[in-house]
This record gives C-alpha cells, sequence and structure tokens, in this order.
C-alpha cells in the first residue's frame, strides 16, 4: 500500500491526501488541548469518538442544504472531505455568556443573550487567536464584505441546526466555534463549514444540572472530558447507551 501524502498535522488532526482530485482524508487523532491551560493532552478513543460526531452533525447539515466539506466516513478515525481554502478566521457562536465572553464583559456565566451574536478571531496560535472585528478582517485581507455576511448567515444556519439538536436531548448549546472553507464551482466561489463539529468546539451544558459535556468539561483531567464527549454521544445515538469511556467505545454503524 503506497504511503499517503501528508498535507497538515494539526493539535488534533492529520489532513492526507485524498484519492481523488479536490478531496482530502481527514484523520482524527487522540490528542488534542486542554483549553484552560493550553497544554497537550491524550485521551484513548477520542479521535474515534470527534470522528463519528462530526459525521452526524456534518451529515445533518447537508441534509438540510447547509454545505459542509464532508463527503463520507472512510473507517473509524477517518473521512473523505472536500479540499477547501480555510479563511484564517474561527467563527463563534455565542448563546449564552460564558468563557472569555464573561471575563471580557463581566457578565454571569449562563446569562443568556439577547440574540445569538457572532464573533471573529483570527487563527494565529502564537498571538492567541485574538477576536477581531470585521473592520481588522476587511482591512488585512482576510476576507471581504461578502465573505463576512456569508459566513454570519452560514453560521446563524449551525446554530439553528445544532441548538435544536441538542436541545431534543436535553442540551443546552451554550457556544460552538466552526471554520469556513471557500471552494469553486467553475468561476463561482462559494463557503461551506470545514474542519469539524464536535464537543471540543463546543460548550455543551445539561438543560437541568448544568453539568458540562462540551470543551469545558473537566478540563483538568482528560479522561473526565473524555467521559463527558462520551454522554453527548449516546444521547445523540451515536454511541450505545450501555457503554461509557471506561469500556472500549462501540459506535453504532
Amino acid at each position: 500500500m503506497a504511503r499517503r501524502k501528508k498535507i497538515y498535522e494539526g493539535k488534533a488532526k492529520i489532513l492526507y491526501e485524498g484519492p481523488e482530485p479536490g478531496t482530502l482524508v481527514q484523520y482524527f487523532k487522540d490528542e488534542g488541548v486542554t483549553p484552560e491551560s493550553g497544554a497537550p493532552d491524550v485521551v484513548e478513543g477520542r479521535g474515534v469518538l470527534n470522528n463519528r460526531l462530526s459525521e452526524f452533525f456534518m451529515t445533518g447539515l447537508n441534509a438540510i442544504g447547509v454545505p459542509t466539506h464532508f463527503i463520507r466516513r472512510i473507517n473509524m478515525r477517518e473521512q473523505l472531505i472536500r479540499a477547501v481554502e480555510i479563511i484564517p478566521l474561527a467563527v463563534v457562536v455565542r448563546n449564552f455568556a460564558a468563557g472569555s465572553m464573561s471575563e471580557r464583559l463581566g457578565i454571569a456565566e449562563g446569562t443568556a443573550l439577547p440574540r445569538p451574536i457572532v464573533e471573529f478571531y483570527f487563527k494565529d496560535e502564537a498571538l492567541g487567536d485574538p477576536l477581531v472585528t470585521e473592520e481588522h478582517v476587511i482591512a488585512f485581507g482576510w476576507a471581504g464584505q461578502q465573505d463576512l455576511d456569508d459566513m454570519v448567515a452560514l453560521a446563524l444556519r449551525v446554530n439553528d441546526f445544532l441548538s435544536g439538536v441538542m436541545m431534543g436531548v436535553g442540551i443546552r448549546l451554550v457556544d460552538f466555534r466552526i471554520e469556513v472553507g471557500r471552494i469553486w464551482e467553475g468561476d463561482y466561489q462559494r463557503l461551506i463549514v470545514a474542519d469539524e463539529i464536535s464537543p471540543d468546539s463546543c460548550r455543551l451544558w445539561d438543560m437541568r444540572t448544568g453539568e458540562r459535556y462540551g470543551k469545558d468539561a473537566g478540563t483538568e483531567d482528560p479522561a473526565m472530558m473524555a467521559e463527558a464527549h462520551a454522554e453527548v454521544a449516546r444521547r445523540l445515538g451515536v454511541l450505545p447507551s450501555n457503554v461509557t469511556h471506561a469500556t472500549k467505545p462501540t459506535l453504532i454503524n
């Protein structure tokens, strides 16, 4: 079997050259980063869960007409995706105050926002992925005004879908992060959801108890975070209800 060409490796994923032009293979690693400290952590099975959960969300978005890079799952850790030109911005949608918003503005965590708020963060690890305004984005050429309008519209559609799905299983979608990529169809450019959607990119709180299941779940204990992610998978029907992270995950096909 020929060795695949590695295109990119990040904290949690590796991208390989795809089997057809315009495609890539996205591999989900067990490595991640503890949000509070930025320290690396490794949890067995994390990549498998994130692969399957991202597949679940991306498939759902594709089904309702929200375009994504997802084509199909290849195996337990890999999926076939469309190659895109990633816009160097993380797009964050907030429904409730939490994390850096609470710290910046002095708003108590859990406070419902009057409407979903979309924020842009410049993707640069050395700078700590700083919050930027639309003026910064346009002035420095990271995206144009039409791109920004399309990104906001796309993010709000994703928010509607994810909020509904999570509410249906008793989970509050506090906030989430997506990345957006450009694709070309002839001379026509289109923006689509890229990267991943998983508990690693969302804040998810139990609607009744307040227990945290997303990226801020048990950040001091990687195993605790993995079990919280597994609970999300169980509620969504991706992971059998009798399986815990302490056992070997058997994911539903």
